[in-house]
Order: C-alpha cells, then structure tokens, then sequence
C-alpha cells in the first residue's frame, strides 16, 4: 500500500534535491575553473607510415599549443611545461599556434621568450600562427617572441629535417585560417613527390584541403581546445571555426589507401571562459616508427 507524502515531508525533500543540484553546479563549476585545467595529460602515440625513412625510426616529434598566455594560463605554468618537455627528450617540438590570448595587451610578454628558449630538441622546434597570434595587433609580437625563443616560425614555407644518412622528412607550416592567408598548395608545391610530410596547420578543419592535394601524411592542428567543456551524451559544447568537424585526436581522411592521419591537440590554455570540463589540457609525444628496412 502506498503511503500518501506529506506537503511538509515534500517540500523538505523537494528542497534537499534543490540543495544538493547546487552543491554539484557549485563544485562542478570549481572543479572546471580551478582544477582541470591544471591537470596536464601527457599524451604519447606511435606514428607507422610505409614513407617514413628508416633512419627516423624511435625520432620523437613533441606538439604543445594553445597555451593562451594572459588568460588563465601563466608564467610560472609556462616554465612548469618547459622542464616536462625536456624530461621526455624530444628530438623536434612543434607548437601549433595561440601563444597568447590577447598579445598587445600581455604586459609581461618580454618574459616569455626567456622560458621559451630553454626548450631542448636536437632537430630544433618550430611554430605557426594560430588566430589569436594574430589577433590583437599580434603578428609582429607574435613572431619576434618565437624568434627570439629560438623557434622557426613556418608561415606558408616548408622545412627539411635531415639525417647524417640523408635520410629526410618534412615539416611544412600555413598561416592561420581564420586571420590569416594559408597557402596549402603553394607550401606542398615545394616538397619532394616521396617525402613523408607532417602539416602544421591551427585549424584542424583544413585536413579535408590538405587531403585532397595527397601529399600530406600527418597533419597536427589545435585551437579546438578538444570543445574545451563536454557534457556526457552531448559531446562538446564550444566549437570555434575551422574545428566543428575535427576537434579532438586522432582522424583518418581522404583514401583509404593512403589517408591523410590529423591530430588534433586540446592545448594547454582556455579562451572566453576559464573552464575546462571532460577535456583536460595536454602535451602530445609521437614517435615515428618506419616500415622499411
């Protein structure tokens, strides 16, 4: 027999329910402002393609980006993220666009170059533009900060990696879509039919271009910031331009035959809101493994 619920039993009820949906907003909210974006993921993958040189086989290709410095993302982080990166001895480090969240107004952006430098890779570590770089009367600070951090800065040019065996592969790096004018055609244009390639582009949506050229193996993108909040059987929630189709790991596009493979990067920082929920930041260590022999 059911029992008939009093108004006051209720009411009490109702508003322990009503109590306890705030305390879970409530923590929720602090758990995303104060404490994922400090959880830092360290992501490590194998990359395996037929045209990747013998020689390169064990070579360890470190991406960061997106680290939005000035926003929620700080100094003191930055150089935390410098000694983490050179504890996994990589041998080139990539970092695929938005430096700063909003550049001319960054008062200590004479400090970061200093932090920077002390990066350490063997085949160096080069970077492109991502929208917010050039953002804000960004692109001249922008690139005099990564020049003076020691970073070639790859704006529609591509550059080879070469072995003392002669063995060698490609980095090619276009400028921005949203802000910028990249070129993918023009970049490709001057590397080898045979190279194997890896892509830097910030917008990971460019993969779909890229693959239709065919000759990009790995392309690794970022300002998706992987939707920075996901909700459980929603999926995330905020898709910038140019990441609404690709915003997080790993894609195959193009042929099936010979697919274009795209990473997309969480990065480090946030924009617009200081939240980061299902989507913690990260840095990603790929290491080629060649086929041949």
């Amino acid at each position: 027999m059911k029992t008939k619920m009093s108004r006051r039993r209720f009411l009490k009820k109702g508003f322990g329910t009503l109590l306890t949906g705030i305390v879970a907003i409530g923590g929720g909210g602090f758990y995303a402002r104060e404490i994922e974006p400090k959880l830092l993921s360290i992501k490590q993958h194998s990359i395996t393609h037929p045209m990747i040189p013998s020689g390169f086989n064990g070579f360890k290709i470190l991406q960061f980006s997106d680290t939005h410095i000035g926003f929620q993302y700080d100094l003191p982080q930055l150089k935390e993220l410098v000694n983490k990166i050179n504890a996994l001895k990589p041998d080139i480090i990539l970092f695929t666009g938005d430096l700063m969240d909003t550049p001319n107004q960054y008062a200590e952006i004479n400090l970061i170059a200093p932090i920077l430098k002390n990066l350490q890779a063997p085949f160096g570590s080069f970077a492109i533009y991502g929208n917010h770089d050039h953002g804000g009367y960004g692109s001249d600070l922008y690139r005099n900060v990564m020049k003076e951090a020691g970073f070639t800065l790859l704006l529609n040019e591509a550059q080879q990696i070469s072995l003392l065996t002669n063995e060698s592969v490609y980095i090619a790096g276009i400028d921005d879509a949203m802000l910028g004018m990249p070129d993918i055609q023009g970049t490709l244009e001057t590397i080898p039919d045979n190279a194997y390639t890896i892509l830097l582009s910030h917008a990971p949506d460019l993969a779909d271009q890229a693959a239709g050229i065919g000759n990009v193996h790995l392309q690794l993108s970022g300002h998706s910031h992987g939707g920075q909040i996901q909700i459980p059987f929603l999926g995330a929630i905020i898709k910038p331009p140019f990441a609404k189709k690709y915003y997080e790991g790993f894609y195959q596009i193009g042929q099936t035959s010979n697919p274009l493979t795209l990473y997309v990067n969480r990065g480090l920082g946030t924009t617009r809101l200081p939240f980061r929920f299902l989507s913690p930041p990260e840095i990603t260590l790929f290491t080629l493994q060649s086929l041949q022999k």
